[in-house]
């Protein structure tokens, strides 16, 4: 599936936090779910985390992004083996841009 840019979500970015389990595997997998749609995170971040680095946290930011094709993807990454849980939100750019 291509997205497709409408002006109306120009100043709009769609985040993930994704919590899964510490397992190398897990970010490709999560990467793939972006990429098989044609989409490059305009932003990603990862981090060990927990008492003793048991967990993965991964933050993407999309630009562009309309909420259907977020919830979308929300629900393609819940569905990602080693991923515990998947939050969202979106931010507006100030000016529009």
């Amino acid at each position: 599936m291509t997205v497709s840019f409408r002006p109306e979500q120009a100043a709009f970015t769609a985040c993930f936090s994704v919590h899964a389990a510490a397992d190398p595997g897990v970010m490709p997998r999560v990467l793939e779910v972006f990429a098989k749609r044609g989409l490059v995170p305009s932003a990603w971040y990862s981090a060990l985390v927990g008492p003793r680095d048991e967990e993965l946290q991964i933050d993407v930011q999309v630009r562009h992004l309309a909420p259907r094709q977020r919830d979308l993807i929300a629900d393609a990454l819940h569905r990602v083996v080693g991923v515990e849980a998947v939050l969202t939100a979106e931010k507006r750019a100030a000016f529009g841009a």
